[in-house]
């Protein structure tokens, strides 16, 4: 049963899986877990089941749509502003310190955490300037676009739009091609698996989008390379050899994808991502993002899901988006 919320919680988990190993290399995880890597919740930022900077900007993107739909404001500029406010969570005002404070997240006083923000969307919106594809802030493909983006799925029935609607907002902070234009193709993927896609299928859909973009190459060889080895079930190591540490964009959204296709369920799914020398929690959010969108929040499990720190501020908030947007039921 394809859901939103399932889409937005599992990439929250995923997300908070692989936050107590983000900077960690895979024998020092080994070391402390055992020869099978992380298999639960460990402690971070003082809990279990934190939550990081990825699932608060995912937060805010979905903030900015549904504010930007109840009101008719440019989508993009609406996108802009939540990542100001989200901005001022982080203890940083400067250009945030005239956007409205408006919106619902602020009210969640967990929200406001410190939780190891991206240096490249920290120095990008505290310039107060909002980058485009076209006038770049600069040329960063770091996957701070991509691990945020799954929201924008919910904005259209039309790949197209979403594919630009969702790159658009990766260019705010990200100026590399391969920064961006992961977030369109995982954007799409999201959406065609909530309209009922197979996932390859979805797959395919958000490829040929991709490839009428320019400068796609570089995203395009992964993107192929995660679905062409997909009957390969991964070790940590085949996926820095074949994929990298997920620090980019496309890199990290070639982990999360493969990941997905070659997992026994969601759970599963989750592990393999997040289990590597890279960044394990933003892989950890794609994966979760795909494989929650196709299976449900039901298929999240318990054990990882009552542990979840927002859990109840994230399902409402997808309630809300799926509510203020409705082009996508679930």
């Amino acid at each position: 049963m394809t859901s939103f919320s399932g889409s937005l919680l599992a990439g929250a988990v995923g997300d908070a899986l692989g936050a107590s190993i983000e900077f960690e290399s895979i024998d020092k995880i080994r070391a402390r877990y055992g020869p099978s890597g992380l298999t639960d919740y460990a402690p971070a930022y003082g809990k279990l089941g934190a939550i990081t900077d990825d699932t608060q900007m995912a937060l805010f993107t979905l903030e900015g749509l549904v504010l930007a739909r109840e009101r008719g404001l440019n989508p993009v500029e609406s996108v802009h502003a939540a990542y100001l406010r989200w901005l001022s969570t982080q203890g940083i005002q400067g250009p945030a310190a005239n956007v409205p404070k408006d919106g619902w997240l602020l009210d969640h006083e967990d929200i406001h955490d410190l939780r190891a923000p991206g240096n490249t969307c920290l120095v990008a919106l505290r310039s107060g300037k909002a980058g485009t594809i076209t006038n770049p802030l600069n040329d960063s493909k770091g996957c701070g676009a991509v691990m945020r983006a799954a929201p924008v799925a919910l904005w259209s029935d039309d790949p197209a739009q979403v594919f630009a609607l969702a790159a658009a907002t990766g260019a705010l902070t990200h100026g590399h091609p391969s920064g961006y234009l992961s977030a369109g193709v995982l954007a799409v993927i999201v959406q065609q698996l909530l309209a009922g896609r197979q996932l390859r299928e979805a797959v395919a859909t958000a490829r040929a989008e991709l490839v009428l973009r320019p400068d796609h190459e570089e995203q395009l060889v992964l993107l192929d390379r995660a679905v062409n080895l997909a009957g390969t079930r991964p070790s940590p190591e085949f996926i820095e050899q074949n994929f990298g540490g997920g620090w980019v964009g496309e890199e990290a959204l070639a982990i999360g994808l493969h990941a997905a296709l070659a997992a026994r369920d969601l759970g599963d799914a989750l592990l393999l991502a997040v289990n590597h020398s890279g960044d394990s929690d933003s892989t950890g959010v794609i994966a979760g993002n795909i494989l929650g969108a196709v299976a449900g929040e039901q298929a999240i499990p318990r054990h990882w899901l009552e542990r979840l720190e927002l859990r109840d501020a994230i399902a409402e908030s997808a309630r809300r988006a799926v509510a203020a947007l409705t082009l996508v039921r679930g």
